[in-house]
């Protein structure tokens, strides 16, 4: 019995090495699957930080966070469409209420998410819709109700820049040119290219050459009879000494503004064949708009008195598109070193913002005579005008 009990000892504990090793493999194990887990479980959430981080305001405002909670029982993916659904109940709950308060007004900042599509706005309620849209996949591309025609050099961009201050207006930053230079791409192009936007929200684009491209009329009328229109014009003289002054700036060895503008000096006549001059001619270039057109359809705006009452400009434009009167002198400060009206708060931002150094350029001294020689060339044009738009722009 001594020796068989010697024969069969004890079984010894695992080394201390292994047992080791055995640990560090079963929690890298173990951290592999949580890392896996958490990085699944984050695509199919990702909806609901974005949704979250878009509407923090709404939250604080709204007293606390209700309306995107109440979905962490769900599966992630369902939570994620509750809360995108809740949210924008919530929206459409808050714009109800400003459109019931007639008073109400929405800051600038506010809107310029909606407005211009390019990131956060100002962090009010009416401003989040835009970034949501973009965001979530909300809202449908579509073609332009309002088309801002023109001119060059009359103000266009400024009064988008301005616009686009509304939570009711999504622009096209660029200018599209599909009337005049893109038409035969067709208009499944020409609406990719345009913002999403909800219901109730105007879609807009500005090519400022549309005025005196001969085509452009029949083809807008073709895309939809019912598109508003709208104009920026500029005292013609005036006008093209600033359309000079840019082409001056691209091409600093191009002959002077008296060369250019005369066929023959000696005897004074006008050479209209020349864009500067030629696009001035606004009597001649509506004739073939009121040919598609009802002048009611089209809003000539001042360029002048964007400049010296850009809020009083803005309420015609408002009403023109049926919009509520949001954008108003509030909005805008006088910059002097410019020399016309910047935004207190640009869309997209709480800063102030002026259009960039291409607008307000120094013009070069001009011959008098030959200002004077310009004058009279466009008075008869200008009261042709005058009688054709029912408006006197004080241009004489």
């Amino acid at each position: 019995m001594a020796v068989s009990a010697a024969a069969a000892p004890a079984a010894e504990p695992l080394p201390r090495s292994i047992f080791k090793k055995f640990l560090v493999m079963l929690c890298s194990l173990l951290m592999s699957l949580y890392v896996f887990y958490c990085l699944a479980d984050r695509c199919q959430t990702l909806p609901g930080p974005i949704i979250a981080a878009g509407a923090a305001s709404e939250e604080e405002e709204g007293g606390g966070g209700g309306y995107l909670g109440g979905s962490a029982e769900l599966p992630p993916w369902q939570a994620a469409a509750a809360r995108r659904k809740r949210l924008l109940q919530r929206l459409k709950q808050r714009r109800r209420r400003q459109e019931a308060a007639p008073g109400e007004e929405v800051p600038a900042g506010g809107g310029g998410s909606r407005a211009g599509g390019s990131g956060g706005g100002g962090g009010s309620a009416a401003g989040t819709p835009g970034t949501l849209t973009l965001l979530l996949g909300e809202g449908s591309k579509r073609l332009p109700q309002a088309i801002i025609i023109g001119v060059k050099k009359g103000g266009t961009r400024a009064l988008l820049e301005f616009l686009r201050v509304h939570p009711d207006v999504r622009a096209v930053g660029a200018e599209p040119h599909f009337f005049d230079r893109n038409y035969e791409r067709g208009l499944a192009w020409y609406r990719d290219l345009m913002p999403r936007t909800l219901e109730g929200q105007i879609t807009m684009e500005k090519t400022p050459s549309y005025f005196v491209t001969k085509e452009a009329p029949a083809r807008i009328s073709s895309m939809s009879k019912g598109t508003k229109l709208i104009v920026v014009v500029r005292d013609p003289v005036t006008r093209a000494i600033s359309d000079y002054t840019q082409t001056l700036s691209k091409k600093p060895d191009i002959p002077t503004f008296e060369s250019l503008t005369f066929k023959n000096r000696t005897t004074g006549l006008i050479d209209t064949s020349w864009s500067a001059i030629q696009i001035g001619i606004y009597a001649k270039h509506l004739e073939n708009w009121l040919l598609y057109f009802p002048i009611g359809q089209i809003l000539f705006v001042s360029g002048e008195r964007l400049i010296s009452d850009p809020a009083g400009e803005l309420g015609r434009v408002q009403d023109f598109l049926g919009l509520k009167r949001i954008i108003t002198d509030k909005h805008f400060y006088f910059n002097k070193t410019k020399g016309f009206p910047c935004l207190k708060k640009a869309e997209g931002s709480s800063k102030p913002h002026c259009l960039g150094k291409t607008k307000g350029r120094t013009h070069p001294d001009i011959d008098q005579e030959v200002v004077q020689r310009l004058r009279d060339f466009y008075r008869p044009f200008n009261m042709k005008f005058y009688q054709m738009t029912g408006q006197d722009f004080g241009w004489d």
